[in-house]
């Protein structure tokens, strides 16, 4: 089973609309924030992973679905799980919640590049503590 990791983001203005809505593509930035905090969980950060390795991860795509909107001064928590590996791949699962109900999911594939930006094997201790 994977490990589960959580975030917490607090909405500022900058994060809205005129409206006082976030706007739609600040939920990216919340999740790469999320993924980027997991990955310092781990004891890595994405520059040590390709100065150790030679790989960075990169998002290949990305499904989002709004449910529910996010408003200026919310705090949201944002949960990020791996749902499957390949040899060079990763796919996730990033749930964002505020006051523990879902306004939005999204699903993200990370790929594991060389310096090229040729596919490169996902580094196994980073994968093992993904996995534990």
């Amino acid at each position: 089973m994977a490990k589960k990791f959580n975030f917490k983001v607090k909405v500022y203005y900058e994060d809205t609309d005129v409206g006082g809505v976030v706007y739609y593509a600040n939920y990216l930035k919340f999740l790469e924030r999320a993924r980027s905090e997991a990955i310092y969980s781990l004891g890595y950060t994405n520059s040590s992973i390709h100065k150790k390795f030679g790989v960075l991860l990169i998002v290949k795509s990305c499904n989002i679905d709004y449910k529910k909107p996010a408003r200026f001064e919310d705090t949201l928590e944002i949960t990020s799980e791996v749902i499957s590996f390949t040899k060079t791949s990763i796919l996730m699962k990033q749930v964002i919640f505020k006051d523990s109900e879902i306004i939005s999911k999204a699903e993200i594939h990370l790929v594991s590049v060389d310096k090229n930006g040729k596919p490169s094997k996902i580094p196994e201790d980073l994968k093992k503590k993904l996995e534990n």
